[in-house]
């Protein structure tokens, strides 16, 4: 697909770089499933975004869902992005919605693993582009629920503070190794953690090694 092919918000930045994708990956990437490609006119039952265009990769996701049964029935996505995130979020795309849809249940419960597992595997320090899609859902998941007045069923991401003056969780330390921070002074780097209350660091460390092994082996 050439450059004048490419839908606008798709930006290979990475695209230098194919040899190190699958056959699977490329294919995503270059054919893109489930692309949104007019949001004009598109009635979604819920939409989700994470990141921002200042700092880096955006993400949006929409869905629609049968009431009835709770089964996603269509996924549209639009991102700024590597070649890694368009092919995983294509491909989670496809997940949701092959053998009649995944429940809402179930596609909360999708990993950034089981869609690296589809895709074939990501180059290592591209892991961290499969994580937007499966937050963005997440998103578009809680927002469903709260069109549908459904609060109860609302799932808000929260982590478990570690440097207890900063506020920093568990949470930002695992994005942290997800994109590639394997130190303590790489994870402090981007989180600060640490510099507001230092008595966290021995934790921190243990974190990072456990993220370290389970995202990385």
């Amino acid at each position: 697909m050439n450059q004048s092919q490419k839908p606008l918000d798709i930006t290979a930045r990475q695209s230098g770089q194919s040899g190190f994708y699958s056959d699977v990956v490329k294919e995503h990437f270059f054919h893109p499933q489930n692309f949104m490609e007019n949001e004009e006119g598109y009635e979604a039952d819920g939409m989700g975004m994470v990141g921002s265009p200042a700092c880096g990769d955006v993400m949006r996701v929409w869905i629609k869902v049968d009431p009835q049964t709770s089964r996603i029935t269509d996924c549209k996505w639009k991102t700024f992005g590597c070649a890694s995130a368009i092919a995983s979020t294509s491909m989670m795309s496809v997940m949701l919605t092959e053998n009649g849809g995944m429940t809402l249940d179930q596609a909360r419960n999708i990993k950034p693993q089981d869609i690296m597992e589809r895709l074939g595997g990501l180059p290592v320090r591209k892991i961290h582009c499969s994580v937007l899609g499966d937050k963005a859902l997440r998103m578009a998941i809680n927002d469903y629920y709260r069109r549908q007045g459904e609060i109860d069923k609302i799932e808000i991401e929260q982590g478990r503070v570690i440097d207890k003056v900063l506020k920093i969780t568990d949470h930002d330390i695992e994005e942290a190794v997800l994109e590639g921070a394997d130190t303590l002074e790489k994870v402090q780097n981007k989180t600060k953690v640490g510099t507001g209350d230092p008595s966290c660091i021995p934790e921190v460390e243990q974190l990072i090694r456990f993220y370290k092994e389970k995202y990385f082996g």
